[in-house]
């Protein structure tokens, strides 16, 4: 999910970007490591559950967090299942509403596993729930892929301030927040350490 979409603003540059390191420095962690491997244990046995053996599961993930928690979960459902999970990942750029308030925004990748979405289970995946627009883009966006037989939506962070009627089926933690604070999703993938920090949000410019 991107940071417009999760924080509320857009990525920093410049006089803004110092400002928000000084204020990152003091945000609280609210996930360690440990705390981000055992929600996602939790959440790939729940997936097993509901899907009664995962046996038609497709993971996609969503740019650019959501892509690797999307590969993390793949990686504990085939230990749970002894099965390989298909695993992509979904760019919702093109179907956000917010295309022409905002400059223009580098496109990420949509990789659609070989045997299709069509007829199977869709877990959306992605790292921060917040307003809900994100999901309501990703959705478009599968629709012109395919007819998956059902979607559900899984995250890592669920901190509230819908402004859709769209909720997770599978959270790692909901974190109730005000829309004064960021929520800022690290992964050793991207960022070189896993963590959640809690912290003020940045003084507009």
């Amino acid at each position: 999910m991107d940071k417009q979409d999760k924080q509320g603003r857009q990525s920093p540059s410049g006089k803004q970007a110092r400002q928000q390191d000084a204020q990152a420095s003091d945000a609280r962690p609210v996930l360690e490591g440990p705390d981000i491997a055992r929600v996602l244990t939790r959440i790939a046995h729940e997936i097993v559950e509901r899907a009664k053996g995962a046996d038609d599961v497709v993971l996609l993930g969503i740019p650019t967090r959501g892509v690797f928690l999307a590969q993390r979960l793949a990686a504990k459902l085939e230990q749970i299942t002894e099965r390989k999970v298909p695993c992509g990942s979904l760019d919702i750029t093109m179907y956000r509403d917010d295309l022409r308030m905002h400059p223009p925004r580098a496109l990420a990748r949509t990789e659609i596993p070989g045997d299709g979405i069509d007829g199977r289970l869709v877990v959306l995946v992605d790292d921060v729930l917040f307003s809900g627009r994100t999901i309501r883009a990703a959705l478009d966006a599968l629709n012109d892929i395919g007819r998956p037989r059902a979607v559900q939506l899984a995250v890592l962070v669920d901190r509230g301030h819908r402004e859709l009627p769209i909720r997770a089926d599978y959270v790692g933690k909901n974190l109730p927040t005000s829309l004064r604070e960021t929520v800022k999703v690290l992964l050793a993938e991207e960022d070189g350490r896993d963590t959640v920090l809690l912290g003020a949000k940045p003084d507009p410019q």
